[in-house]
């Protein structure tokens, strides 16, 4: 016979069982991502499904999603409810394009990196010799040959 797991968890043992550290676990609950009941005491129980809530949370930021992000996508959930694996369905679905923009973004980086940090100045900007002229001021601050397409670069 096994032994029966308590239904809520010390800040303690979430952060062992999550491998996710304390203070993290607070910010997230100030953020509104997790939640915790206080007990006579004041010490946060986290009911045992927070765990998997954040595996999600984990998952999400792993892929690029910012916390902010992250929260309106659990704000979805009926009575904030732990995601299940249509919710990541569903939801992940909805981050096709975003992630696909991020790839192009990361892949334009890669791709161009050598080109425009090679010759020593770091600044597309001001580059004589991919820059000749400054042509690329046109196109704003920062690097404009990096950024994706539809943020309006140049490609």
């Amino acid at each position: 016979m096994s032994p029966t797991l308590p239904d809520h968890l010390t800040i303690g043992e979430v952060a062992d069982r999550s491998g996710i550290p304390h203070t993290a676990l607070r910010f997230y609950e100030d953020r509104g991502l997790i939640t915790a009941h206080r007990t006579a005491g004041n010490q946060r129980r986290y009911p045992r499904a927070t765990l998997r809530r954040l595996a999600f949370i984990r998952t999400a930021q792993r892929v690029g999603l910012s916390l902010e992000e992250i929260r309106d996508a659990l704000a979805t959930l009926p009575d904030g409810r732990t995601p299940t694996k249509s919710d990541w369905a569903r939801l992940s679905k909805s981050w096709h394009d975003e992630i696909e923009a991020r790839i192009d973004s990361l892949q334009r980086l890669r791709d161009n990196l050598t080109g425009c940090i090679g010759c020593g100045c770091l600044s597309l900007k001001s580059c004589t010799l991919i820059n000749t002229n400054d042509h690329l001021a046109n196109f704003g601050p920062g690097a404009p040959r990096l950024k994706a397409s539809t943020e309006g670069g140049i490609g």
